[in-house]
């Protein structure tokens, strides 16, 4: 019986290593993009990712043919949201965080980073997206449709300094 459940504990441990192996290049630059930290300075994607395949892992042997990538990217999606509403406290909580000032998404409120990254980088459905969120249709669409004007508008560059008007002596 035992040598069954090291058995088991072996095959499992196998599949999620290569499940790992295929997806984890990818969740980690969805969390990179929905935290809005640059590629090369990101510990909140990491550790955001590190606790989403714990939970894909934790819950593996229940998944029966469920996506494990579809759960991995939904824990992805359920904890950063969670953490930017934890970490910023309240109502209308999660449009206030403060990513990378350097990440590619960071003009981006949380919530139109989350909604932009799902609709148009992992191509989730806007029907999944808004069950996911907790928002009706109309309104990831127009969350996702401001997020990508403000990526496709430039960024109004500050106007140079004027110098000091020189006194006229008479």
């Amino acid at each position: 019986m035992e040598r069954r459940h090291l058995t088991r504990d072996a095959r499992r441990s196998r599949e999620f290593e290569a499940f790992v192996a295929g997806a984890a290049g990818r969740l980690l630059h969805t969390a990179t993009l929905l935290t809005g930290e640059s590629r090369d300075d990101n510990p909140r994607a990491c550790r955001l990712l590190t606790l989403s395949l714990a939970h894909t892992y934790a819950c593996w042997d229940r998944l029966r043919g469920e996506d494990p990538y579809g759960v991995a990217r939904q824990e992805l999606a359920t904890r950063f949201a969670r953490s930017v509403w934890h970490r910023y406290g309240g109502r209308g909580a999660l449009g206030r965080g403060r990513p990378h000032p350097d990440g590619p998404l960071a003009r981006l409120s949380p919530r139109e980073r989350l909604v932009l990254v799902l609709r148009l980088y992992e191509g989730v459905a806007e029907e999944q997206t808004a069950a996911l969120l907790g928002l009706p249709r109309e309104r990831v669409e127009a969350i996702c449709a401001r997020a990508t004007a403000t990526l496709l508008d430039r960024p109004r560059e500050t106007a140079p300094a004027v110098p000091a008007a020189k006194a006229v002596a008479r």
